[in-house]
């Protein structure tokens, strides 16, 4: 090297100068599309044969070759990927690893071809797999079917990059993978973007083209209707598919699958079960706090991420009171990954070359393939199979001629000598021959001979089968498709994305964002049940009995209103009308079995319970309240606006609110039935106002140790009865007996307001108490325990009476479904109880 500052040395004397001129742009040019081939070739495209990138099928078959069977344990992937990265793949082993772990996902593919052992990421790319060093895989039992024969002749093989090792050139693929797994890539000039598809459809599609070769778009559409998504949800508007299918390319909607249900008993939520392929939970979760926090989206309360291994992915999406929940997901569709638009864009490799295929075209490159491996297999079983028959036929010569073969080959110098006397003696090849000499003698025997006979005729009633099938394209084509069926009766798992015609956009957008403030109905039962229904016109009272549908309570009241429940401390706790779950319309009213207990909305002590429900605006008569000490209180509704709960009765101490009614007129009867089986009933007039704090008045005058049992409010000229149940008073809870009697509240007369009132129940012998009583107008609805229906006798007895035997429990009776609330008695207080 010449030092700086000096010249170089001059050339040698036979040096001539040799430049070339090269246009830049040429050359450019050139080594671009070098370049941009290698790329669509050599990397980002699959073939559209077995459906593979070169980076997929070199894994494949590289771990076909480690042994790497679903039988075997799985091995180390940094193991896999060294063994591609250094025989076939000259490229970097991210990339091999990278197109592994999607092999391995079945969120990404719809058969996965690998079986990973250890953390391969999540749905849509939110966590990154762990590295190779730590993860383990081996083939899938799908994968088998990729590379089953291949040691079979089916498929040409061609150097690696070094000329050391072969390579498969495409596999045989017995399932057409490039429809049913999809594919995705971006080459030079142009990219590919496959739908995967379900087996069992693609399969039924493509033997439909081997037995109708001339089978249009149209008579392929009805096996395969649309893509089946590995992450299911919906497929919305069908049109873009069908584009595709016919030229190549297309685009449809991809929709999350969602639900929604009564996440508490006061919201709702939207519970998302399935996400559009390639979208992840937490790319949903992080645009849905973005709007939020940008309030562009309205009416999300929380957000839940609930997915685990054993349920699968579940968002739930709580919905505040006051929104339409189908208002919100209309919402979420539009501004969210929640709908995605999937371009298809099926480029594959097509003899070398990209082309863009529609559906038939695939078909029809994957049956043409795989007729010819099948062909190429059956080529290469009979040439085997002759080539044994050939050996066969030397060794029936040999133990034919036993004696004779021993003595030429005693008589032999060598083996060589051997061999070519035996050629000669007895006309047998070169092949033969050598056998005869390499078969040891203990192979000669008669038992053996048998054996060979027997395969000898095996062996030509396989060349003959194979033979019939080589000749006969019918019959080829035949066993193609049966090998196809057999592959999907084995592999085939139903459809798991819905594929909805129309947009389904209309009828959603159609809903306003935000409940109106409509009349309904707050009903309340005497199981503690809460519900709404959604109108305010009186409930039906005929259809079947159904659990839960004795109701105690009756509000009408508006959506967006508050009602207050009455305890038995006296309190009065706010709840929000739209915190009650709506029965649906399908319903039959007015079973609450879709209500929601009571104690979910208050907070109640020990020996708390709530005794009725009421409308917090003055409704005409006031709140009614009677308590088991014989106490009467009627409260006019100016209840404080900024209070959640509030008292509406001063109590003596060990005194309790057995019963609230809310009034429509004062022109209703008061009602008390004490345990002791005395009732009074007086007009509601002759009870004053007072104000939330009173202690109220004298109501009926009890008897020593008597305690009222039931409280209620009845219209005087309406019909109705009287209900009590006797038993003793030293019975042990759940062993009481005793007896019915149902009477005529018009038998009872009205007495003063502080008195004693009339009998109404007569105790036999070991009775000495009422342990129920109601009175309720006609006709009546009885409930047994866990509010199963129960029947009332439809004779009645005296007013002083004694009952009839108690057959059965008895809990809750009450009045017609649609009478006004100010008629509808609540019963004793009620125990919230789980629906039977």
């Amino acid at each position: 090297m010449a030092r700086r500052g000096s010249q170089a040395p001059p050339p040698p004397p036979d040096f001539e100068e040799n430049i070339i001129d090269v246009d830049v742009s040429e050359e450019m040019r050139g080594s671009y599309l070098e370049y941009a081939y290698s790329v669509i070739y050599q990397r980002a495209l699959p073939d559209a044969r077995d459906g593979l990138k070169p980076v997929q099928r070199r894994i494949l078959y590289s771990m076909n070759e480690m042994g790497l069977r679903p039988d075997r344990g799985h091995v180390k992937c940094a193991r896999v990927v060294g063994e591609v990265m250094g025989k076939l793949h000259p490229h970097g082993d991210s990339a091999i690893y990278d197109a592994m772990v999607r092999m391995a996902q079945p969120w990404a593919m719809r058969m996965p071809l690998v079986d990973g052992h250890g953390n391969f990421g999540s749905l849509g790319g939110d966590d990154l797999p762990a590295a190779m060093r730590y993860t383990e895989a081996r083939m899938s039992r799908e994968a088998m079917l990729m590379v089953t024969s291949i040691d079979e002749d089916t498929v040409e093989f061609r150097p690696n990059y070094d000329g050391q090792e072969t390579e498969p050139e495409v596999l045989p693929a017995a399932f057409p993978n490039l429809l049913v797994n999809g594919a995705s890539g971006i080459a030079v000039g142009m990219a590919t973007n496959m739908a995967p598809h379900n087996l069992g459809e693609v399969i039924a599609a493509a033997r439909h083209l081997i037995d109708h070769p001339d089978a249009g778009l149209e008579e392929l559409m009805r096996f395969v209707p649309g893509p089946d998504l590995p992450t299911g949800g919906m497929i919305v508007g069908l049109d873009g598919i069908r584009d595709a299918y016919e030229r190549g390319r297309g685009t449809f909607r991809t929709r999350a699958t969602t639900s929604i249900e009564n996440v508490t008993p006061r919201r709702k939520g939207i519970i998302v079960s399935e996400l559009p392929y390639a979208v992840g939970p937490e790319r949903v979760k992080a645009k849905i706090k973005e709007l939020v926090n940008a309030k562009k989206l309205q009416g999300i309360a929380d957000l839940k991420d609930l997915t685990d291994r054993n349920v699968g992915l579940r968002l739930v999406i709580e919905v505040k009171n006051g929104f339409n929940p189908e208002a919100v997901l209309n919402d979420l569709y539009r501004l969210t990954p929640m709908e995605e638009t999937f371009g298809i864009n099926n480029v594959a490799l097509v003899d070398g070359q990209p082309r863009t295929l529609g559906l038939r075209d695939m078909l029809q490159v994957y049956v043409d393939h795989r007729i010819d491996v099948v062909r190429r297999r059956s080529l290469d079983r009979r040439r085997r199979r002759e080539e044994r028959l050939h050996l066969v036929d030397g060794l029936l010569v040999a133990l034919l001629n036993i004696d004779e073969v021993i003595q030429v080959i005693r008589q032999s110098d060598d083996s060589a000598q051997a061999k070519q006397r035996l050629m000669q003696i007895f006309e047998l090849s070169e092949i033969q021959s050598q056998y005869i000499l390499d078969t040891p003698l203990r192979r000669l025997t008669r038992f053996d001979r048998l054996e060979l006979e027997k395969e000898k005729e095996q062996l030509d009633k396989e060349i003959a089968r194979l033979t019939a099938i080589l000749e006969s394209e019918r019959k080829l084509r035949g066993l193609v498709s049966k090998e196809l069926g057999e592959v999907a009766t084995e592999f085939a798992t139903p459809r798991r994305t819905a594929l909805l015609e129309a947009p389904g956009q209309t009828a959603v957008a159609a809903v306003p964002l935000e409940v109106a403030d409509d009349p309904c109905t707050v009903l309340m039962s005497s199981t503690g049940l809460l519900a709404r229904t959604g109108h305010a016109e009186p409930l039906p009272d005929s259809g079947p009995r159904a659990p839960h549908d004795v109701l105690v309570s009756v509000v009408p009241t508006t959506a967006r209103a508050q009602i207050g429940a009455v305890t038995s401390l006296g309190r009065v706790i706010r709840v929000d009308v739209l915190d009650l779950p709506a029965l649906p319309p399908s319903a039959s009213p007015p079973s609450l079995a879709g209500g929601a207990p009571v104690t979910e909305y208050v907070d109640l002590a020990a020996d708390e319970t709530v005794v009725g429900v009421a409308a917090l605006s003055d409704s005409g008569g006031g709140l009614a309240l009677g308590t088991a000490q014989g106490v009467v209180k009627r409260v006019v509704p100016d209840f404080p606006a900024n209070r959640d709960e509030f008292e509406v009765i001063g109590l003596k101490e060990g005194d309790r609110v057995v019963g609230a009614v809310q009034l429509l007129s004062e022109d209703q009867h008061l009602v008390f039935i004490t345990g002791d089986a005395q009732l009074l009933h007086f007009a509601a007039s002759n009870v004053r106002p007072q104000g939330r704090a009173a202690g109220g008045m004298a109501g009926i005058k009890l008897a020593e140790g008597a305690r009222v049992i039931w409280f209620g409010a009845l219209d005087p000229g309406r019909e109705a009865r009287v209900i009590t149940v006797s038993g003793s008073s030293s019975a042990l809870p759940g062993t009481q007996t005793g007896a019915i009697k149902v009477a005529d509240f018009a038998d009872f007369p009205a007495k003063g307001r502080a008195t004693g009132g009339v009998r109404s129940h007569r105790f036999l012998k070991g009775e000495d108490v009422l342990i129920q009583a109601w009175a309720a107008p006609t006709p009546l609805r009885a409930a047994g325990p866990g509010g199963r229906p129960a029947t009332l006798s439809a004779s009645l007895g005296r007013r002083d009476g004694s009952g009839e035997g108690l057959d059965q429990a008895l809990t809750a009776v009450s009045g017609p479904i649609g009478a006004a609330p100010g008629s509808e008695p609540p019963s004793a207080p009620p125990t919230p109880a789980s629906e039977d």
